[in-house]
C-alpha cells in the first residue's frame, strides 16, 4: 500500500512530507510554550530587552519553521519542473517577506518601548518616524521579495517614480507642514502650554501635531496654525521668560509740586519691599510733561512663576494706596479754556455763520 504510486509520487513519501509538516507544527508549539516560560521567568524590567527579543521574534521564527518544512516536504516530491519552479519563487518570496516583518516587528516593539518611557512632547515625533519606517522597511522588503522571486520589478519602480514625483507636486503644502512639525519636535523650542504672542494671536498651545498646531486663546476659541506658517513667523515664547517686565504711566495733575513729584518716584521705588512678587531692580523717573499730566513712568519686573495678574493687581493696589497717602492727586484728561475780558465781539453774520 505505501509503494502505490498517487499524483506520481509514492504514497509513503507523501506521508514522511506531511510527518515533516507536522513535526514542525509540534516544534512550534514547543516554542510557543518556552517562549511563555521565558517571558514568565524573566519577568523583572532587568530582562526587559530579551523580552523585546522574544516577542518581536516568536511568530517570525514559527512562520519561517513553517515555511522550511513545506519547503523540504515539497522538494523531496516528484512535482515537474513547473511546480518545482512556483514552489521555489514563492518560497523565495515568503522568505524575504517573513524576515522584513521581523526586522519590522522588532523595531516597532523598540520604538513603543522608548515612547512610554517618554513624556515629553518630542515623544508626538516617535509615530510619525515609526511610520516611516515600516513604510522603508517594507517596501525594501517587497521590493527585495518580488526581485529573488524572477518578477520583473523595473517597471514597477519606474511608475512609481513618476507617480511619487506628481503626488509630491500635489501635496507640497502637506509635506511643507510635516517637516514644519518635524523641526518644531527637533527644535524644541514649542511645548504644548507654553504661552505664545503670534501674530496678533496670544494664547496657549494646546495641541501640536505633524500638520498644524492649536492655540487656545484668551477669550476660550481654538485657532488652529499651520506649522509652515508657524515656524516662518516670529513666535514670542512667554513661558520661557524668566520674568515678566512691566511698564506703566503715572499722570500726576499740574499743581503738583517738585517735592512731592520726588516723593511719587520715591514711593514707586519703595514698592518691591511691599510686593514680594517682584524684584527690586525697578525703575521709577519723571518721564515727561503731557497734554494734561505730568507723567511717571514705572518699570518693574515680577518674577516666575508668581502669578502675573495677581501680581499686577498687587502693585497697583499698593501704588493707589501710596499715593492717596501721600495726598498725591491722578490726572484725567481736561482742558482749560482762557477768555480775554476786553475780546471783542463777533459780528452777528458771523455768529449766524
Amino acid at each position: 500500500m505505501l509503494d502505490e504510486i498517487f499524483l506520481g509520487n509514492t504514497v509513503q513519501n507523501w506521508c514522511i512530507s506531511l510527518l515533516i509538516i507536522l513535526v514542525a507544527v509540534a516544534v512550534n508549539r514547543l516554542i510557543v510554550a518556552f517562549d511563555k516560560f521565558l517571558l514568565k521567568k524573566f519577568s523583572h524590567t532587568r530582562f526587559s530587552r530579551l523580552k523585546i527579543l522574544i516577542s518581536s521574534l516568536e511568530r517570525p521564527v514559527l512562520l519561517g519553521m513553517m515555511l522550511v518544512a513545506i519547503w523540504i516536504a515539497a522538494t523531496r516530491l516528484n512535482m515537474g519542473d513547473g511546480v518545482r519552479s512556483a514552489i521555489y519563487k514563492a518560497y523565495m518570496l515568503l522568505t524575504v517577506l517573513n524576515v522584513t516583518w521581523a526586522i519590522v516587528k522588532f523595531i516597532s516593539i523598540l520604538i513603543d518601548e522608548f515612547q512610554s518611557r517618554t513624556t515629553n512632547i518630542d515623544a508626538k515625533l516617535l509615530p510619525f518616524l515609526k511610520r516611516g519606517i515600516m513604510i522603508i522597511l517594507w517596501t525594501i522588503g517587497i521590493v527585495t521579495a518580488m526581485n529573488n522571486a524572477g518578477l520583473k520589478v523595473s517597471t514597477l519602480l519606474g511608475a512609481l517614480g513618476v507617480g511619487g514625483m506628481a503626488a509630491a507636486l500635489a501635496a507640497q503644502d502637506t509635506i511643507k507642514n510635516i517637516f514644519g512639525g518635524v523641526t518644531i519636535f527637533v527644535d524644541g523650542h514649542l511645548h504644548i502650554g507654553d504661552h505664545i504672542l503670534f501674530e496678533g494671536y496670544e494664547g496657549f498651545i494646546e495641541d501640536i501635531n505633524l500638520r498644524n498646531t492649536r492655540i487656545r486663546m484668551f477669550d476660550d476659541r481654538i485657532v488652529t496654525v499651520s506649522n509652515f506658517k508657524l515656524m516662518e513667523s516670529s513666535v514670542t515664547n512667554v513661558t520661557t521668560e524668566s520674568r515678566r517686565r512691566v511698564l506703566i504711566k503715572i499722570g500726576l495733575t499740574y499743581n503738583t509740586p517738585p517735592q512731592k513729584m520726588r516723593e511719587a518716584v520715591a514711593i514707586l521705588k519703595s514698592i518691591p519691599q511691599y510686593v514680594s512678587e517682584i524684584d527690586s531692580d525697578t525703575v521709577a523717573v519723571f518721564s515727561d510733561f503731557g497734554d494734561f499730566s505730568m507723567n511717571l513712568t514705572y518699570i518693574y519686573f515680577i518674577r516666575k512663576p508668581s502669578d502675573i495678574r495677581e501680581s499686577i493687581s498687587k502693585v497697583n493696589f499698593e501704588i493707589l494706596t501710596r499715593f492717596n497717602d501721600a495726598s498725591l492727586d491722578f490726572a484725567f484728561p481736561t482742558q482749560t479754556v482762557y477768555l480775554e475780558k476786553n475780546a471783542e465781539p463777533l459780528p452777528e453774520k458771523d455768529i449766524a455763520q
